[in-house]
């Protein structure tokens, strides 16, 4: 793999990685909010808070998952390892990094395992 091609996935990672931090900073904060302002009220009410506190968390589940992968990206580019399938250990497509640059499986690979999850 390219040397400045990982060094620009590199940083389209790290940017990656600061963005999905601030949206969770920012989610923990709202959630604080919607716990400290809640007063119980009427069925509406509760259920309206209840629906919001579990939307926050599915996001944040979601957020963290992919900062995993990102993070795990990065793991692989300081090993380089970087653009290599876990699986099946080919070159990963550069035009598949830059459409995911956290992808850990070459296209093949990904579309067995989302077989198998079925």
């Amino acid at each position: 793999m390219k040397k400045d091609f990982v060094e620009k996935q590199k940083k389209k990672l790290l940017e990656m990685r600061e963005e999905i931090l601030t949206k969770l900073k920012d989610r923990h904060e709202e959630a604080a909010v919607l716990a400290s302002t809640s007063e119980p009220g009427d069925e509406v009410d509760v259920a309206s808070t209840a629906i919001d506190g579990n939307l926050l968390n599915e996001l944040s589940d979601h957020e963290t998952r992919r900062l995993n992968m990102i993070n795990n990206a990065l793991d692989r580019i300081q090993q380089n390892t970087y653009g290599r399938c876990l699986l099946c250990e080919k070159n990963i497509p550069e035009a598949r990094l830059v459409a995911i640059p956290y992808a850990p499986l070459c296209v093949d690979c990904q579309t067995q395992e989302e077989r198998r999850a079925r």
